[in-house]
């Protein structure tokens, strides 16, 4: 006798549920007669209040003023949240995120030009890190100190951390950064390289923490954080918080999107068939890291950005070396951009490059130009109208930002809080200096005036 199975109906009821009835003539009048009431009260307090108004361009000036301020702190609010929230979002997913370990052989390229003071505290300081494969090249870019003595002391097989270590030595003609780099990048035979400078001390974990993010094939390089090495000074701590605050957070938040528009020369590691691929580094701009970013971000590789791959490098000391510094890299990134112009005009080339390289303008060259431009406007305005009080509150609100920032950016990253108050003229007058090198710069480089690399003098200072 056949068991019957057991059958399953679902009733499917389509009947639509008819919306409820609308009045809609009354809800036509309803209103016809809130929008006149409001009218009506709009119409009363202009009539009420008219002959107590005194029309005048001075008072229209001043009107024109504050609201120029309340939509000047809108866009930097905007500004600031929206970097704020993308590096928060990126650093919450890193440290809950896991990565297996990844440990190829890896080649450190370090191009050194009159480097004598430093050269030996940054080699030894690379034999300290944390990882199993790896060798030192140091590119001697035809030094005129002692660098080259110094550097053919270093030369054979070093203990490190985990191995012995092989450091070796090429010497060349002055060429450039982006020659010597090019020199040890062909040289080794490794499939990944890391880029420094020669000022460069690297964490005990750097290399390890940044090569983990080449498991995924289609990352082509990781950006590292750079920060100060010799502080206990005003400027240099103003730069070290600058470096946190400006770059990092940005770096961060650029991380989250995967697209970082610049690879600090201090620390970048890099798959060699990346930049066989974007046609290594270029001497025709004066920020080759800019340069081959660009390059790199063209060709369809990921960028991603590695926090615990530290950098420390030393800043100036003086407010002219750090003005000629930042001197140059504006110009060098504006010749990055003009070098790459096409992005701009057509982003369906590539979208990723055109994003970038429009934030990369909009940092150059329009932000500085409205900072500086809103800060003489202002002061004038509270110079000849009298509007102290709201210039005041204004330039309050932004170094609360700052200071928001600040301790966002220095908990984030378990950095020294006595930084924190520098926050307070961080903006106000730190950040200003810098835009108005900036601007000058820019004219400079739309005019086309000559210019020279300006090597930082080192001190040879050490954490």
């Amino acid at each position: 006798m056949k068991q019957e199975k057991s059958k399953y109906q679902i009733v499917l009821d389509n009947r639509e549920i008819k919306p409820p009835k609308r009045n809609v003539a009354r809800e036509k009048i309803r209103t016809m007669i809130l929008s006149g009431l409001i009218s009506l009260f709009l119409i009363l307090t202009i009539i009420y209040t008219m002959p107590y108004t005194v029309l005048t361009w001075s008072g229209l000036f001043v009107y024109s003023s504050i609201v120029s301020l309340v939509i000047f702190l809108f866009i930097l609010l905007i500004r600031y949240f929206g970097i704020l929230f993308m590096s928060y979002f990126y650093l919450t997913k890193y440290t809950v995120e896991t990565k297996p370990g990844y440990y190829p052989f890896v080649s450190i390229i370090v191009p050194v030009y009159n480097e004598g003071k430093i050269i030996k505290s940054s080699v030894e300081s690379l034999l300290g890190l944390d990882y199993p494969n790896y060798e030192i090249i140091i590119v001697n870019d035809g030094s005129t100190d002692d660098t080259a003595e110094i550097a053919e002391s270093l030369v054979g097989y070093h203990k490190g951390k985990r191995a012995m270590i092989k450091v070796s030595l090429i010497n060349k003609p002055n060429g450039g950064k982006s020659k010597a780099l090019n020199a040890g990048i062909q040289y080794s035979e490794a499939q990944f390289v890391l880029c420094m400078d020669g000022d460069s001390q690297l964490t005990t974990d750097t290399l390890k923490m940044a090569m983990r993010h080449f498991v995924d094939p289609a990352v082509g390089a990781v950006a590292g954080n750079v920060k100060v090495q010799n502080r206990k000074k005003m400027l240099t701590d103003l730069q070290a918080l600058e470096y946190l605050e400006g770059l990092n957070l940005a770096r961060s938040a650029q991380g989250f999107m995967q697209m970082v528009n610049i690879i600090p020369g201090p620390i970048g590691v890099f798959r060699k068939s990346t930049l066989r691929d974007a046609g290594f580094y270029s001497s025709d701009t004066f920020a080759e890291d800019a340069d081959i970013t660009l390059k790199i971000l063209a060709k369809g590789w990921k960028i991603v950005y590695e926090p615990k791959a530290i950098a420390y490098t030393e800043a100036p000391v003086t407010i002219y070396q750090l003005l000629k510094q930042r001197y140059r890299w504006t110009r060098g990134i504006l010749q990055a951009i003009r070098k790459h112009k096409k992005y701009l005009y057509n982003p369906t080339l590539n979208f990723n490059n055109s994003f970038i390289m429009w934030s990369m303008f909009y940092e150059a060259l329009i932000w500085p130009a409205m900072n500086i431009f809103v800060n003489l406007y202002f002061i004038i305005v509270a110079i000849f109208y009298g509007i102290h009080i709201t210039l005041f509150l204004w330039w309050v609100g932004i170094a609360v930002l700052d200071l928001m920032s600040a301790v966002f950016c220095i908990a984030a990253e378990r950095e020294e809080f006595r930084l924190v108050p520098y926050a307070i003229i961080y903006r106000v007058f730190f950040i200003l200096l810098i835009d108005v090198t900036k601007a000058m710069a820019t004219v400079e480089e739309f005019i086309g005036f000559s210019m020279t690399w300006g090597k930082l003098e080192r001190v040879g200072a050490s954490r």
